[in-house]
């Protein structure tokens, strides 16, 4: 039996005052006022003033779509009976870090403790996406090949160029936030799936790490899942930009795992270059740039990708994207 792209997103959004728009850290009210509707497909984030909502495990667009529509739906509602709102951005506009209350329990203890203000100033919200993959050799070739894409991911995604009260100038500030953490950005590239176990067995020694829960890069493979997760995007304002960049990302890793079954690879791109390319899409979104040597795509090309790709799963569980076609495939060369 052919292997299911299976597909699921999580969102961060906004806990705000209905009429100063500021953040407020009532997380445990929402908890409790969507709890019927919602059960645990909604927790609490490091700060109080963020909710992330997650999906169940969705086989096709169509099931995402209903999914994403019914979450945010139930969330807007549950905050309005305690009087909150919910606002989506990957930064919020004005509030300060400074000013928020951090979430109780062992594992945000130990975060901040481990991390001091880098952790206390992550005020950021992003979009998690995963799509499951079939085996642990797969994971390792799709998540080489797949860095690649991140910053057209991010380009599509960006909704946070204010900071505390400023215009940073940039389209994803949240981007740069992110950045100061350890073991973020672009992951880089692995031999295989023991090599990768490896990195996070010796990180785990040095007492870098507990696990590899503790490793956030732009693209991982998820610790527990079984999926390949795009942790790279901004949380989007608009549910149908969820939607198809989730659709977007789900073709990306068919496409990849379809062409190697077909003994050739996607053209392997370094993590200095790729993060170089994250660098200048987190600051403008007009004209997204390739690397050298593939076909240059602007912005209304990925966006038309994005249509087409959502089109064609509305139908067909493993979505094949027509746009990421063979011109940048090579043959897979034997060791």
């Amino acid at each position: 039996m052919a292997h299911a792209f299976t597909i699921g997103v999580e969102e961060e959004f906004q806990i705000v005052d209905p009429e100063t728009w500021e953040l407020r850290s009532h997380v445990s009210e929402l908890l409790v006022s969507s709890a019927p509707s919602l059960g645990d497909q909604i927790k609490r984030e490091l700060h109080q003033s963020i909710v992330e909502v997650g999906t169940k495990i969705c086989a096709n667009v169509d099931e995402l779509e209903q999914e994403v529509l019914h979450i945010r739906r139930e969330l807007s509602m549950s905050a309005e009976r305690v009087g909150l709102r919910i606002a989506a951005a990957g930064t919020h506009p004005f509030s300060a870090w400074k000013d928020q209350i951090l979430s109780p329990g062992e594992r945000y203890e130990n975060i901040v403790e481990e991390l001091q203000q880098l952790a206390r100033s992550l005020l950021i919200f992003g979009l998690h996406i995963h799509v499951a993959v079939p085996d642990r050799a797969s994971t390792i070739e799709l998540l080489n090949e797949a860095r690649y894409f991140l910053p057209h991911l991010l380009a599509l995604s960006t909704s946070s160029p204010f900071w505390q009260g400023r215009d940073t100038g940039l389209k994803s500030y949240r981007t740069t936030v992110f950045r100061r953490f350890p073991r973020s950005g672009i992951p880089d590239e692995f031999g295989s799936w023991s090599e990768y176990e490896e990195y996070l067995n010796m990180l785990v020694e040095l007492h870098c790490i507990d696990d590899g829960k503790k490793v956030w890069w732009d693209l991982r493979p998820h610790p527990l899942f079984g999926t390949l997760e795009f942790r790279v995007c901004d949380v989007p304002t608009a549910p149908r930009v969820t939607i198809a960049l989730a659709a977007l990302a789900q073709a990306l890793v068919v496409k990849l795992y379809r062409l190697r079954r077909n003994n050739l690879g996607f053209r392997l791109y370094g993590r200095a270059l790729v993060e170089a390319m994250e660098a200048s899409f987190a600051q403008v979104q007009a004209q997204v740039v390739s690397a050298p040597h593939a076909e240059p795509t602007s912005e209304a090309e990925l966006a038309a990708l994005v249509n087409d790709v959502v089109q064609r799963t509305r139908h067909q569980p493993s979505p094949m994207a027509p746009g990421l076609t063979e011109p940048c495939a090579q043959p897979v060369r034997d060791p």
